[in-house]
C-alpha cells in the first residue's frame, strides 16, 4: 500500500510513520505543515528510506492537497493533524477551529475528488482513517461521585465535549461520518485515549514533567490533581492505527484505549520515583510538586473501552503503564538534545489556557 500520513511529522504521527516504515512493506506521504508541535528530526531514522516521501503542505490549502493527491496517488489516508493542546484552545480556539474542522473539510473533500477518478477495484480497496480523541464524548463519572462499577467510553457513547479543542475534534468526527454516508466515501473513525511516550512535544503532562524535574523546576498540577486518565503507549497506538486501516470495516468506529486509569497526581508521582531511582539528587523530586488552579472547563476522568479492537482486530496494548512510563522517562533522559531543539524560544514550558474572568465582567 501507499499510505499518505498527513500530521506525519507530529507526536502520534510520526510513531506511525516510524511503525509502518520499519514493520512493513508499505510507503509513506507525509504531509506536514510544520508548526510548533511537528519535527521532522523525530523521523531522521526513517528519512532516508525510499518508502518514505515528505511534503511540506498545509491541509487547508485545497491547491496543495489536490497537487499531492495527483502526484502520489495513495491507496489510503491516515489523517492525523490536528491542534491538539487543550490549554491552547481556551486562549486560541481559531486555529483549533481552522486546522481540525475547515482542514478536515478540505482533506475530505481533495480525496473524494481523487476517490472518484479511480478504477472501480482500487476505489473499493480505498480507505480514509480519521484519528480522533476520547475527548469528544465529555468526562465520565469520578470515583469519589459514584460507587460500584464505573461507565466507560464505547463507540456508542454520545459526544459531549468540554473545550474548544475537543468540540471541533468532534466536528471534524461528524463531517467524516456525513461524507461516508452522503457520499458513499469510505471513512473509518478512530477515538484514543491520553497517548505518552518518546518524541512527546513538552507542553503535555508526562515530558513537561520529566523536563521540568531534570531542572529543579516545579511540577504543577492542575487542582488537586485527581482528574483521570486512560494512559495509552504511543507506539501501541500506531500498532492499532495500522490495524485499522488495513483490517478494520468501512463506516465502523474504533475505540483505543491503554487500559490504565491513573489520577494525574498518581502519574507525576510515578514519574518521580522512576527519576529518584535514574538521576537521583539530595532529595526526592516529588519535592517539587505544587498545585496550581483547575484549568477552565476541565474533564475529571476519561476511560476507554476498547474490547472492539480486541475482539474485531486481534489488538491489546503490550506496555502496562510502569513498563511503558519508565521506557518514557528514559528515552529523554538519552535524548536531551532533541528536547533542548524542540522548544525554539516561543514555548518555555510556561502555563497555557488561563483567562482573565474578570476582564470579561465575570
Amino acid at each position: 500500500m501507499k499510505i499518505l500520513v498527513t500530521g506525519g511529522a507530529g507526536f502520534i504521527g510520526s510513531a506511525v510513520v516510524r511503525y509502518i516504515i520499519e514493520n512493513t512493506q508499505d510507503s509513506v506521504i507525509n504531509i506536514d505543515k510544520l508548526t510548533y508541535a511537528g519535527n521532522l528530526e523525530s523521523l531522521e531514522c526513517v528519512s532516508n528510506d525510499e518508502r518514505y516521501t515528505f511534503e511540506q503542505v498545509d491541509i487547508c490549502n485545497r491547491t496543495e492537497l489536490d497537487r499531492v493527491f495527483a502526484t502520489h496517488q495513495p491507496d489510503a489516508v491516515m489523517h492525523l493533524a490536528a491542534e491538539s493542546h487543550v490549554d491552547r484552545s481556551i486562549t486560541g480556539p481559531a486555529e483549533f477551529i481552522q486546522t481540525n474542522i475547515v482542514g478536515t473539510y478540505n482533506l475530505l473533500e481533495a480525496a473524494r475528488e481523487y476517490w472518484n477518478t479511480l478504477t472501480n477495484t482500487v476505489k473499493e480497496a480505498f480507505r480514509f482513517h480519521h484519528i480522533s480523541t476520547d475527548e469528544v464524548y465529555g468526562d465520565l463519572p469520578h470515583p469519589d461521585e459514584q460507587e460500584g462499577d464505573l461507565p466507560l467510553f464505547t463507540e456508542q457513547t454520545s459526544y459531549s465535549p468540554s473545550s474548544p479543542y475537543s468540540a471541533s475534534k468532534a466536528s471534524s468526527d461528524h463531517l467524516v461520518r456525513a461524507w461516508l454516508r452522503t457520499y458513499g466515501f469510505p471513512t473509518i473513525v478512530t477515538n484514543c485515549s491520553n497517548n505518552y511516550g518518546p518524541y512527546h512535544f513538552p507542553e503535555k503532562l508526562i515530558p513537561l514533567v520529566i523536563l521540568n524535574a531534570l531542572e529543579g523546576k516545579e511540577l504543577p498540577i492542575y487542582g488537586k490533581g485527581d482528574q483521570i486518565r486512560d494512559w495509552l503507549y504511543v507506539e501501541d497506538h500506531a500498532r492499532a492505527l495500522y490495524k485499522v486501516v488495513t483490517e478494520g470495516k468501512v463506516g465502523e468506529t474504533y475505540n483505543i484505549g491503554g487500559h490504565n486509569e491513573k489520577q494525574n497526581i498518581e502519574v507525576v508521582e510515578a514519574i518521580c520515583s522512576i527519576l529518584d531511582t535514574l538521576v537521583p539528587k539530595g532529595s526526592p523530586y516529588s519535592e517539587l510538586i505544587t498545585y496550581v488552579a483547575d484549568r477552565p472547563g476541565h474533564d475529571r476522568r476519561y476511560a476507554i473501552d476498547s474490547s472492539k479492537m480486541s475482539a474485531e482486530l486481534n489488538w491489546t496494548p503490550v506496555e502496562t503503564f510502569e513498563t511503558g512510563l519508565r521506557k518514557t522517562v528514559q528515552w529523554y533522559l538519552d535524548n536531551q538534545t532533541w528536547c533542548q531543539n524542540v522548544q525554539d524560544g516561543s514555548y518555555q514550558r510556561e502555563r497555557l489556557g488561563e483567562i482573565n474572568m474578570t476582564a470579561k465582567g465575570k
